[in-house]
C-alpha cells in the first residue's frame, strides 16, 4: 500500500471532519445568543461542549497527519514550497479559531456571553473562508 497516499487520505479525512464540527459549531452558538429560555439554554451548553471536544482530536489528527506528509516530501519541498507556507499560516488561524471557540463556549457556559447571535454568524463565516484559500491554495499550488 502507499504509505503517502494513506496519510494523504487520512490528512483530508480528519480535515473534513474537523470541519464538519467547526462549521457547526458557530451555529449553535447563534441559537445560544438567540434564546432566553433556561432549558433551551441548558440543551445548549451540552451540544456544545460535547461537539467541540468531540471534534478536537480531528483538529490534532489532522495536524499529525500533515506534519507526516511535509516529513514524507522532506524539508527541501517545505522550505521551498512557498504556497505551502501561506496555507499554514491559514492553518495556524484555524486552530487559532478553534481555541477561541473553548473561550466562547466558557463564556456560555457561566452565562457571560455579551455577544449578538449577528457577531456568531459573521464568525460562523470565518472558517468557510480560510478553507476556501486552503484548498485553492492545495490544489493550484501557485508559484509567487
Amino acid at each position: 500500500m502507499n504509505t503517502l497516499l494513506l496519510i494523504k487520505a487520512l490528512h483530508i479525512f480528519f480535515m473534513v471532519a474537523w470541519f464538519a464540527g467547526i462549521f457547526y459549531l458557530p451555529r449553535l452558538f447563534v441559537y445560544h445568543a438567540m434564546t432566553e429560555e433556561r432549558s433551551n439554554s441548558a440543551m445548549l451548553k451540552i451540544m456544545e461542549r460535547r461537539l467541540l471536544f468531540f471534534v478536537t482530536p480531528f483538529a490534532v489528527l489532522t495536524g499529525v497527519f500533515g506534519i507526516a506528509l511535509m516529513h514524507i516530501y522532506g524539508i527541501e519541498w517545505v522550505k521551498l514550497s512557498i504556497w505551502l507556507h501561506i496555507k499554514l499560516k491559514l492553518v495556524l488561524l484555524l486552530y487559532v479559531y478553534h481555541g477561541y471557540c473553548f473561550k466562547l463556549l466558557a463564556d456560555f457556559k457561566h452565562d457571560r456571553n455579551k455577544r449578538s447571535d449577528r457577531f456568531y454568524r459573521i464568525f460562523n463565516e470565518l472558517p468557510v473562508l480560510i478553507l476556501l484559500a486552503i484548498v485553492i491554495l492545495a490544489v493550484m499550488k501557485p508559484s509567487f
